[in-house]
């Protein structure tokens, strides 16, 4: 499903006209959505490395949408922990178009599968997209925290952002969302997955709503300070 994802999120505040002229009725959607791209990877993909698991619960952002096979961030992530000597494998679940209500749905079975040490939640970009009211998206994102939790998994909790053109209070409350859930849950929060990403036009796809390869590597960046504390290294 290639709805795109960010949408929204993006949007952000100070990229330009393109992106702020997205609202709920016309941002992208599978008919508008860019078709050239290149098919997601194939959902919950993981490499030969052996060792326990990060496991990536994301979207398009985390899909690899657009891109050229294994130039995303979340092959940079592995890439980086065989750099750093942190033996861990990477999961990559993340679909494009997926929710929280999807992510929610499909976390069970990827925890019995790959039991999970660390899994890292981008989501809820697509909830604002659809029209899903934030009691859902709070719902379903406290039910994704908690199973993590209790199967023993530290969770990683990546903010987004949305259009101010959704209106202040749903994108205030929508923003404030994710902070009020790391702290409850205790979960490692990154503020905003996009943050020095929407300041570079030219970081983007042609649909100015997906990053493309050149901003992979500050996609990780931002994950890595609060992913890191919670890893074990093998040196």
């Amino acid at each position: 499903m290639k709805v795109a994802c960010g949408i929204a999120i993006g949007v952000a505040i100070g990229i330009g006209a393109a992106w702020l002229s997205l609202t709920p009725a016309t941002a992208a959607t599978p008919a508008t959505a860019a078709t050239s791209a290149t098919p997601a990877a194939t959902p919950a993909t993981t490499p030969a490395t052996a060792g326990p698991a990060v496991l990536v619960l994301g979207d398009s952002l985390s899909a690899e949408y657009g891109l050229t096979r294994d130039t995303g961030w979340v092959k940079l992530l592995q890439d980086r922990l065989r750099a750093e000597r942190f033996d861990y494998s990477v999961v990559n679940a993340s679909i494009s178009g997926e929710t929280t209500v999807g992510g929610k749905t499909r976390l069970p079975d990827l925890i019995k599968r790959h039991k999970p040490a660390v899994v890292i939640v981008e989501l809820g970009a697509n909830d604002a997209l659809r029209g899903l009211s934030l009691q859902s998206t709070e719902a379903n994102l406290r039910d994704i925290l908690g199973n993590a939790q209790k199967s023993g998994a530290r969770v990683v909790l990546v903010g987004m952002r949305i259009p101010p053109n959704y209106g202040q209070d749903y994108t205030e409350k929508f923003f404030g969302l994710y902070a009020k859930l790391a702290q409850e849950y205790r979960a490692a929060l990154v503020p905003f997955f996009l943050d020095k990403v929407i300041t570079h036009p030219d970081w983007f796809q042609d649909d100015r709503i997906h990053p493309n390869a050149a901003a992979q590597p500050t996609l990780l960046d931002n994950v890595w300070p609060q992913l890191k504390p919670l890893l074990k290294s093998s040196r």
